[in-house]
């Protein structure tokens, strides 16, 4: 049963028991058309990482493991309780309040960017450092993270459609298909499978005779975000169904792996086995990393080459390579490109710029080298950017404060102009990184990526708590990091 307005369209959903006419359901505002707004501590991240048994476990770990407890009350201990009260907002999530969730969350991506931007700009890093020593930081690293792994294969995860979408993607390119365009759809076409719970037939015979769950809108990444399940399709292969998908789950267990160890190695080379045991225990403890693990979405993706060009950054070609993987997975990353192109700065030689330039082409070449799959890569390349970047830009959504006058009745404000305004000075921010400081050290180069990428999410009309891993590894350097660490 649905309620439908003349100018608004659909604003209120709901469902009847045939047989006690009781309403089981009822929707208003942004739960009519999402689903995810609805809330449910299931729908994303599993049961178990959602519910606070192995929530706050999380959290105390990460808290009593980082903080200085020497000094309760240092800005380092108030940098970590930040980073944790995105819990607060996924809470009123969990809850189907996005009305509360959303603004929520801007207070702590506000205080993380504003923080970034100092440490950037200063070159200081925080004082304090973990009570603990080295070998149970890196000991409690490793437990989590196979505890992790626990979670993920006996029960404690999902897979939602962005995970799904990898798997797809994967099999299409590894049947020389390109993957945009090309996802199974349902729209009209014989279906070869049950109806789920809401009565709707997903399994359907594709074009070419498949069998296939649909997942029409999964084109939507850039092409890195599907090349990187092609070694566990390679592996598992793939049923044509949403079933298990364990293509799916060995690729987020892989990247899980390679960003805890990107760390440990950032830590290693910039710090010493302390800022190494501090940066791996962060990345197992964070619990909105099991979040991202759980969901088996490809939000892994972006941080892993960032921080895997981190490790190597005195190289410029691999500062290149990685900032364009990165870019390529979810166009996130592109907004540190001219950052990583004049670090350490300043721009004297030709020679560096050029390597940048060379390691950022040659990364991009091979990622879309998939066009040419089809036999007309010209309108392979339309299509890919009608459906990912034209699609990311004028999607909506209700998980932002920019989108929310199209729930007018509720009195909320057009907001889209001050969106502009903030994109605008996150272009002039990403600018302005690239020359000053005119020299940077490690520290700051990790300090600065993070405020970019926290001022990305800002502006972002689509935004969600799966994306804080995006900027989390290197707000988690900047924070952590004292002494001399990453100053160097």
């Amino acid at each position: 049963m649905s309620v439908f307005d003349k100018k608004a369209g659909e604003i209120a959903k709901g469902k009847v028991d045939d047989v006690t006419k009781a309403v089981t359901e009822a929707w208003t505002g942004p739960q009519v058309a999402w689903t995810m707004a609805r809330g449910g501590n299931g729908a994303f991240g599993g049961t178990r990482i959602n519910s606070l048994r192995y929530w706050l476990p999380f959290c105390a770990l990460f808290f009593f493991g980082l903080a200085d407890l020497r000094r309760p009350f240092s800005l380092r201990n108030l940098d970590l309780l930040v980073l944790l009260s995105f819990s607060v907002s996924l809470w009123f999530f969990n809850k189907g309040n996005v009305f509360a969730s959303a603004p929520l969350a801007y207070p702590p991506l506000a205080y993380l960017l504003a923080r970034c931007v100092w440490i950037g700009v200063r070159g200081r890093p925080s004082r304090g450092a973990p009570v603990w020593p080295a070998w149970a930081l890196i000991g409690l690293a490793v437990f989590l993270g196979g505890f992790k792994i626990g979670l993920e294969y006996r029960g404690g995860s999902n897979v939602i459609d962005v995970g799904y979408s990898g798997v797809i993607g994967a099999q299409r390119i590894a049947s020389g298909v390109v993957p945009y365009g090309n996802f199974p759809d349902e729209d009209d076409l014989k279906a070869c499978g049950p109806a789920d719970a809401n009565g709707e037939i997903r399994d359907r015979i594709q074009h070419d005779g498949r069998c296939e769950t649909a997942n029409p809108l999964g084109d939507t990444y850039g092409p890195v975000a599907y090349e990187a399940y092609l070694p566990g399709y390679g592996l598992f292969g793939w049923s044509g169904k949403w079933d298990t998908l364990p293509a799916v789950k060995f690729t987020s267990v892989l990247f899980d792996f390679l960003c805890l160890l990107g760390l440990a190695l950032v830590g290693l080379r910039y710090g010493g086995p302390p800022l190494a045991a501090a940066l791996a225990l962060a990345w197992s403890a964070f619990p909105f990393t099991t979040y991202v693990l759980m969901s088996n979405t490809n939000d892994s993706i972006v941080p892993v080459f960032l921080i895997w060009g981190f490790v190597f950054a005195s190289s410029a070609w691999a500062r290149g390579i990685a900032a364009a993987l990165s870019g390529w997975a979810k166009f996130s990353a592109l907004v540190v490109a001219p950052l990583w192109l004049t670090y350490p700065g300043p721009v004297r030689r030709p020679r560096p710029a050029l390597a940048f330039a060379a390691g950022f082409a040659v990364a991009t070449v091979a990622a879309l080298s998939i066009l040419v799959f089809d036999a007309h890569p010209i309108q392979a390349a339309e299509t890919f950017y009608d459906r990912t970047i034209k699609t990311q830009v004028t999607r909506e959504s209700p998980f932002s404060l920019w989108d929310w006058a199209q729930y007018h009745a509720r009195g909320l404000p057009d907001l889209h102009v001050v969106q502009w305004v903030l994109e605008g000075l996150l272009v002039l921010g990403a600018i302005a990184a690239a020359f000053f400081p005119s020299r940077k050290s490690p520290l700051q180069l990790a300090a600065l990526t993070g405020a970019l990428l926290i001022g990305f999410e800002v502006v972002l009309t689509h935004w969600f708590y799966l994306y804080v891993p995006w900027f989390f590894p290197f707000v988690a350097i900047a924070v952590i990091a004292s002494g001399r660490q990453a100053t160097a």
